[in-house]
């Protein structure tokens, strides 16, 4: 008999769902959320798990490691599928959303999520770290510009480096805005500070990864599009066809069929936003700001003048997206022409 545990990750207690092959609960209990409490409770049922589901969260990734170090295959499920699924429950708890669990690892109708290495899981890190010292830096410096301008005193056209000293000259001979602004200016100085640091941080790792070093050298791919790719991804083997990274960012538009009805809309926005926005970015840069001529930056200039440079950008997102994992599994160089691309097919074969 096959047996499936179902487990409704919470901070402090989990809820715990045992079931066998006919879908009758065999245990059920409150376990302390850390790898070690779930083992013990698992090994000590002393019956043959044969697969432990979790829905994927922050906590998530942490037990499935435990869970996965201890033996028991363990799967992480999609997010949106679970909550799909159990959508048609009229009261939610914890413990029937573990039994809901145990219930689709039992049918197999769940998708199953990848669980990142811990070395990409401490990059990505490092880059959610950077974009919110990012956020809060650019909000400070909106707040001084919003601030003054109620007194009629306008920033006009600053760098950062001379942005202090603007507003320290505007400020002078008014002492409560001479407060106010030292003060927001003293944490823009510790934000600027801090965000400079791990940004440097982060040009180091790039600088030694020979990866997102070789997929730098795809057009409007820059250092953090590159490192932002790398650990998204992690293993590249996990995608079967290179094509099917569009859909794994969001990057494919939704599709809606039912009797006479056939919608396709914008874009499905499902997967990491974070890269989806690194490539957007990328192909942002490829139509605006690289010079030289690629056939890749042709194909999205045509799609604009057909359809919009919006719609442009976000295909040519899509194909910057299958070209990197291309690379990246073949170990090939960008190819810039048609040319190269049909000289480079005619030596492999």
């Amino acid at each position: 008999m096959e047996y499936y545990a179902g487990i409704d990750v919470s901070l402090e207690l989990s809820s715990v769902c045992v079931v066998d092959a006919k879908g009758k609960i065999m245990k059920e209990a409150k376990v302390e959320s850390e790898p070690d409490a779930l083992v013990v409770f698992l090994r000590g049922l002393a019956i043959p798990i044969e697969r432990v589901g979790l829905e994927a969260g922050p906590l998530s990734q942490w037990l499935h490691t435990g869970l996965t170090k201890a033996g028991f295959e363990t799967s992480l499920l999609e997010t949106r599928h679970v909550k799909a699924a159990l959508s048609a429950m009229t009261v939610k708890t914890d413990r029937k959303d573990a039994r809901g669990i145990a219930q689709l690892l039992r049918m197999g109708w769940f998708r199953p999520v990848h669980c990142k290495s811990i070395g990409s899981q401490e990059v990505r890190a490092l880059l959610v770290a950077r974009k919110l010292l990012l956020g809060k830096l650019l909000d400070v410096e909106f707040s001084i510009r919003g601030i003054l301008r109620g007194f009629g005193l306008k920033m006009g056209l600053v760098t950062r480096k001379s942005f202090d000293t603007r507003v320290r000259d505007l400020c002078v001979g008014q002492t409560m805005l001479e407060k106010v602004c030292a003060a927001m200016l003293a944490a823009r100085c510790a934000l600027q500070t801090e965000y400079t640091r791990l940004h440097k941080e982060i040009l180091a790792i790039v600088r030694k990864d020979d990866v997102c070093r070789h997929l730098m050298t795809a057009p409007g791919v820059g250092p953090l599009v590159a490192i932002t790719f790398k650990t998204a991804v992690d293993d590249p083997t996990r995608i079967g066809k290179s094509k099917a990274v569009g859909a794994l960012f969001g990057l494919t538009p939704k599709k809606y069929q039912s009797g006479e009805t056939d919608v396709t809309g914008g874009i499905s926005r499902v997967g990491d936003a974070m890269v989806r926005t690194a490539l957007y970015e990328a192909a942002n840069i490829l139509l605006s700001r690289v010079t030289r001529f690629s056939a890749l930056k042709r194909w999205g200039m045509d799609i604009a003048k057909r359809r919009g440079l919006k719609r442009a950008k976000v295909a040519l997102a899509r194909k910057i997206g299958v070209i990197l994992h291309r690379m990246w599994i073949d170990g090939t160089s960008f190819r810039w022409t048609k040319e190269a691309s049909k000289a480079q097919q005619l030596v492999g074969a």
